[in-house]
Order: structure tokens, then sequence, then C-alpha cells
């Protein structure tokens, strides 16, 4: 797969460190630790109200943590422009609905604007590197569609295309499989693998301790607010990290090779074949 013709900056390292955060009185965060790696793709996996959504969220820059820290390369947050900041972190939303009838590639192209500004027209460049994250992703075809007359998962590979074509490359994901079916869910997964194989770094959070299996290098568990356990998606997804997290008791399925695969509830446990 080729590199997008954006201007790839370095890749850097986002770490979170101790981070508190509270909203209306009520802690979110209590401490949390998080790193971001180029070339990974880590999970933030979490029940409801875990906080998984205002982590991101400090990740981002966008909500403050009223203690502890998050550097970007060593750099604190706060000393970055928005600009600067934008061509490094990209987010790429659960769902995303435009007020206007843009067209696929227009979405895309509003990645550009960090080196564009709002009042310069897209160059032959900016076209040229959108026209490359489009076909990155496989849906060049849909250039001319309008966004809101594609798949769930079409509108989320253009919103990866959107974050691509910014140069960005580290990819902040909230719940980014949300209503895919489960073809979909499969191929955006594997889109997510051949990005961190380029050397980008991807955290996403999600409700699916089957996803992280499939696609994660590491699983950070987020429990009350903290982070609980960090590390290789097939030592941390396990029947008792579930337990802890959602409070249910299951039974994992192993493929043949020994990785958990699938989980099931423990008194529903398919037969032994």
């Amino acid at each position: 797969m080729s590199t997008p013709a954006a201007t790839v900056l370095p890749a850097f390292e986002l770490h979170a460190e101790e981070v508190h955060f509270a909203y209306n009185g009520r802690a979110v965060l209590r401490g949390a630790s998080l790193t971001i790696r180029p070339g990974e793709v880590v999970s933030l996996l979490g029940s409801n109200g875990a906080g998984k959504t205002t982590l991101l969220r400090v990740l981002l820059g966008l909500s403050r943590p009223s203690s502890g820290s998050v550097c970007l390369n060593g750099k604190p947050l706060a000393r970055y422009g928005r600009r600067e900041l934008a061509l490094h972190l990209a987010y790429v939303p659960q769902t995303h609905v435009t007020p206007f009838p843009y067209k696929v590639q227009e979405v895309a192209m509003l990645g550009r604007l960090p080196h564009t500004g709002l009042m310069r027209s897209p160059s032959r460049r900016d076209h040229d590197v959108v026209a490359e994250t489009l076909e990155r992703l496989g849906i060049a075809h849909l250039a001319e569609r309008p966004y809101s007359q594609v798949s769930g998962g079409e509108r989320q590979l253009t919103l990866i295309a959107r974050a691509l074509a910014q140069g960005a490359r580290i990819l902040v994901m909230d719940e980014p499989v949300s209503g895919l079916d489960y073809g979909n869910q499969l191929r955006f997964l594997a889109h997510l693998r051949a990005l961190a194989a380029d050397g980008y770094s991807v955290v996403k959070a999600t409700h699916h301790p089957e996803h992280a299996l499939l696609a994660a290098t590491r699983v950070a568990l987020l429990c009350d607010g903290a982070i609980v356990r960090d590390g290789p998606a097939a030592e941390v997804v396990t029947p008792a990290a579930i337990r802890q997290l959602y409070g249910v008791e299951v039974t994992a399925f192993h493929a043949p090779d020994g990785q958990a695969t699938a989980f099931y509830p423990s008194e529903r446990v398919p037969p032994a074949r």
C-alpha cells in the first residue's frame, strides 16, 4: 500500500500520565495513564461510563485534565497550537452527519484545512492527496457520490481518508465500528491493521473484546476511570478481564492456534468438537 502524498511528519509518541478529570464535580478519570506508540493499534476496552470518551478527548487536547499531563513527543499538548496539533492528531468519530450534501471527496478534502486554511481554495496537490487517500482505502470509485448516500462502512472509511489527508500519524477513534454490519466491521479492522503496519498509530475505544483480539496490538482496560491493565491483546483480553469490566461470566472459544477468538456466556458454552 503506497503512502499518501500528504506531507508526512515524523511519527510521535502520545503519552498521558496520571490524568484526572471531573465533570460537574463527578470524577470521571482517576489517574489514567496510557502511551500510544508508532505502529500500534491500541484498543481501549471498558464499560459504559468507564471514561473512554473522556480519555480520548483528553488525548486529543479537547478536554484539559484537572491534574496529570498529556504530551506529544515529550511536549505538553497545551504548548501546541490547534493547527500544529491537527498535523499530528486526527479524530475519527463514531458517527458524522454533514449539514450540506457533500460528496465523499469533499468530506475527505476537509482534512486539508490545517494546510490550506479557511480562505484558500484547494490546490492541485490537495486534490492529489485526497485522491490517493481514497484510493488507498478502496473508495476512490465513490469520490463523486453524496456522502449521505454511501453505506455506513464507506462513511467510516471516508472519515479515515479525511484524517489521512491531514497528514496526521495518530488516529483517535471513538467506537468506529458502531452501526456497521459484521462484514464491514472486519474490513474496517483490516484497514486499521494495515495503517499500523505503515507506521500510523491508532487508539480506539470499543465495547467488543473480540474486536480487540482481531485488530489490536495492545489492549488497555479502563475501569472506574483508571487503566487497570495494559498489554498484548491475547494476554489482557481474558474471561477474568471481562468479568472485571462488565460483571459477567464468560468462557473463551479458542481457535486451532490456541488464541481466544470469541466469548460465550458460561452457561451456554458450545460443545467441544
